[in-house]
């Protein structure tokens, strides 16, 4: 058995920074998992000199199906470790900008391990539904039988809410003052988190925004922005009483700004801007006889 090199197109896209690799599924990469650790590597990985940095948080592999009003996209992300997502915003909504230019809809449904997610596209701008959501021990989930609000848990004072994926998030003076890779990693794998969890720190501003810092899990570092930990911010936000009523927030992690709605009945919404940075070529491992 030997290893042969293939070449496939790709692109490459961001929601305020939060990058992926876009590859359509119709092409064939027989170890997703390798594939993702090889070019999503921060020091190695897909750049260039269109690139502003290399590697990516992730692979978006998107199976568009057209014969669909709205047309879908099956997307599916296999993060850095090889693991796969069962949610991400920022992705999902990457994922509607890719099949927007594909069939020219600005409405599109996206299919993800955690549901089918209504998007709608103007121009560089997306709106994705979250769906709602969930403290309940069982959704989140936890390894025990009560909500998780507003509690110690490795030494940040955190609340727990699936928002696709499980958050632990945490409410501080200032997300700047927190050492994110030095506190997240114990919070990720407590024991409280059968499944781990991502690690979210905000901090509330003058005029009713929120700034944010996640560390995520599958990339096992802090990301540039993460549209799943957003809407845990405002979720959370409301469930401890800093938020009341259905108005949009701006949440802003460091890579830009984006608007939560999390209404007390219905689906949240997260909304931002998205961009296609470059298309390229990537290897591909194929084993031959």
């Amino acid at each position: 058995m030997s290893v042969l090199h293939e070449r496939i197109p790709v692109a490459k896209y961001h929601g305020t920074g939060n990058d992926f690799i876009v590859v359509d599924a119709e092409e064939s990469v027989p170890d997703r998992p390798a594939f993702a650790s090889t070019h999503c590597n921060r020091d190695s990985g897909i750049g260039g000199a269109e690139a502003e940095r290399r590697g990516a948080d992730g692979v978006l592999f998107l199976a568009l199906e057209r014969r669909y009003s709205p047309p879908r996209v099956v997307m599916t992300l296999v993060q850095p470790d090889g693991s796969v997502a069962a949610m991400c915003g920022n992705g999902a909504r990457c994922a509607a900008s890719w099949a927007a230019g594909r069939t020219g809809s600005s409405e599109l449904m996206i299919d993800t391990p955690a549901g089918t997610r209504h998007a709608i596209v103007e121009g560089d701008r997306v709106t994705i539904e979250m769906g709602d959501p969930s403290f309940r021990p069982r959704d989140v989930p936890l390894a025990r039988e009560s909500e998780l609000v507003e509690e110690d848990v490795e030494g940040l004072t955190v609340t727990a809410v699936n928002t696709g994926v499980p958050h632990a998030v945490a409410f501080v003076d200032d997300v700047d003052d927190v050492d994110l890779d030095a506190v997240a990693p114990a919070v990720r794998h407590a024991d409280v988190f059968p499944e781990g969890a991502n690690v979210t720190v905000a901090s509330p501003n003058d005029d009713g925004s929120f700034s944010q810092r996640t560390f995520e899990r599958g990339v096992e570092g802090e990301t540039q922005s993460c549209g799943t930990g957003a809407v845990a911010v405002v979720a959370a936000g409301k469930r401890v009483g800093l938020l009341d009523g259905d108005a949009a927030v701006t949440v802003s992690p460091p890579g830009g700004d984006l608007e939560i709605t999390v209404p007390d009945d219905g689906p949240a919404t997260l909304s931002g801007p998205t961009e296609r940075e470059f298309e390229t070529e990537l290897d591909v491992d194929v084993r031959s006889p």
